[in-house]
């Protein structure tokens, strides 16, 4: 039987300062490591360095606890902020869904054909809409039902219920994929650097319901979506991912709406691929994503 060799990511960020690269390699390589790919960025405007160093351990001496001990000494002169990560882990990933399943069906198919490496250990719902869809890929599925004009203690009531699954299932990342409920502050923080939601490039126009039937009356030329983390600030996180498509006069609302719903697919995927692969880091309000 073939032995899988550790390997690793390790991310960081930290005042940019001279040798920074020179350390971090050299202490993989003293300890055995082989990088297998690096990138690095220098933030002239915040004067930050970040990086990103995907390595293998070859010495089978050298021990996961001992890298993250002697690395923290080095992380604590440079001033730097870090993680190691497994890089064979799987994170694990909750879902959670409104009444529109574009995007989670597209993440559902990416998952069971291998291409997002994740396990999605649950579906979460305001609706039970899509109950059929989990249990077709035997997802569990957590109906949270919230009435429209639900008071504040009920909102909080079930969202932290959803905190609740988040917790059982040690989640890593919390993907709001179309789901249509504005969480509250403190949702907010509980999942701060580790939601991601998904929404249309109209914003701030075109808010409310049907924004590509919106978009069609104004005769928008380009349609796009945005993936960001979520906050506080009501669709306005840090963008992790755009993109966009062009469209024309001759096009109807229904054809926009399709051609929109497959950019947010094809966005918010690449932004949970790109989470789960260790490759943003957030930068104040922006972030550095290492494609």
């Amino acid at each position: 039987m073939m032995t899988i060799r550790p390997e690793y990511i390790l991310t960081l960020s930290c005042p940019d300062q001279r040798g920074i690269v020179h350390s971090v390699s050299g202490f993989l390589a003293n300890h055995g490591c082989n990088i297998i790919d690096s990138a690095q960025f220098g933030d002239e405007q915040s004067a930050t360095f970040f990086m990103r160093v995907h390595f293998a351990v070859e010495d089978a001496g050298v021990k996961e606890t001992a890298l993250r001990e002697e690395f923290a000494e080095l992380a604590h002169g440079m001033q730097m902020s870090w993680k190691l990560n497994d890089a064979h882990h799987k994170p694990a990933v909750i879902l959670m869904v409104s009444k529109i399943g574009h995007c989670l069906n597209d993440l559902l198919f990416r998952y069971k054909s291998g291409l997002l490496p994740v396990e999605i250990k649950a579906i979460v719902s305001n609706h039970t809409d899509f109950y059929q869809l989990a249990a077709s890929y035997n997802i569990p599925f957590h109906h949270l039902p919230l009435a429209a004009g639900a008071s504040a203690e009920a909102k909080r009531a079930q969202e932290e219920k959803v905190l609740e699954i988040v917790a059982a299932n040690h989640a890593d990342l919390v993907v709001l994929a179309r789901y249509m409920q504005i969480l509250s502050p403190q949702m907010c923080d509980a999942l701060k650097g580790k939601a991601i939601n998904i929404h249309h490039s109209f914003l701030p126009s075109f808010k409310g319901a049907k924004p590509y039937y919106q978009a069609h009356e104004r005769g928008v030329k380009l349609i796009g979506a945005t993936a960001h983390f979520v906050t506080g600030d009501l669709d306005e996180g840090p963008i992790i991912e755009q993109d966009v498509e062009r469209v024309d006069h001759a096009m109807e609302p229904e054809t926009l709406t399709a051609i929109g719903r497959d950019v947010e697919c094809v966005v918010l995927a690449r932004a949970v691929k790109w989470f789960v692969e260790h490759r943003i880091l957030l930068n104040g309000h922006k972030t550095v994503v290492f494609k």
